[in-house]
């Protein structure tokens, strides 16, 4: 039995009905853990920036969640929902620069997860805010108390990650505008267009 068979099925609802429905238009990409360590991490970022020379107490404890938020989400992309794993989305450097180039030319196919450029990106974000959380940690401890290269590297990869937040923002922006999709709304739903 087809999805939508089965839906038009449970519903009782007329095959014409059933398909203009936004069930049957879309499907779930974005499980419930992704989409709230998404958004909590640009919160919990956000506050970081916020506090870090100003309110030093809340900076450390929104760091220790942050901290802990990227090693879930580095479980999860091993054990998670398909489009959450990383077998899902990590690709080679040179898939990814096919991708790019492609997508300059308005040529990229859709992928209904992450595509090889997005891939790319989680992967490079993930990175920079672990190294950042590291950092912190660092200089919370004897070994590194008033360290002053940890304290450069620290606030070198909070600038660094926000180059890579700025670029995330105008791939996602692109790939709405090319393949006609809002991918922010998706995460917010977890649901994108059916392919």
């Amino acid at each position: 039995m087809t999805a939508s068979k089965s839906a038009v099925e449970a519903v009782g609802a007329t095959p014409a009905a059933a398909a203009s429905s936004p069930q049957a238009r879309t499907v779930r990409v974005w499980d419930t853990f992704v989409r709230i360590f998404h958004w909590s991490l640009v919160g919990l970022f956000t506050v970081a920036f916020a506090t870090g020379d100003e309110i030093e107490w809340l900076h450390i404890r929104v760091g220790y969640a942050i901290a802990a938020l990227v090693a879930l989400r580095i479980v999860w992309g091993f054990v998670g929902s398909r489009h959450a794993r990383f077998s899902d989305f990590v690709r080679s450097p040179s898939e990814i620069a096919t991708y790019s180039g492609q997508a300059l030319r308005f040529r990229a196919p859709r992928y209904l997860g992450h595509n090889p450029a997005g891939g790319a990106m989680v992967v490079a974000l993930l990175v920079m805010i672990g190294g950042i959380a590291a950092t912190g940690f660092a200089m919370t401890t004897d070994a590194f108390w008033g360290s002053q290269w940890v304290e450069d590297l620290h606030e070198g990869l909070v600038y660094a990650t926000i180059g890579l937040i700025v670029l995330h923002v105008a791939g996602i922006s692109f790939s709405s505008l090319e393949h006609g999709e809002n991918l922010v709304k998706a995460m917010i739903t977890g649901r994108k267009r059916a392919p």
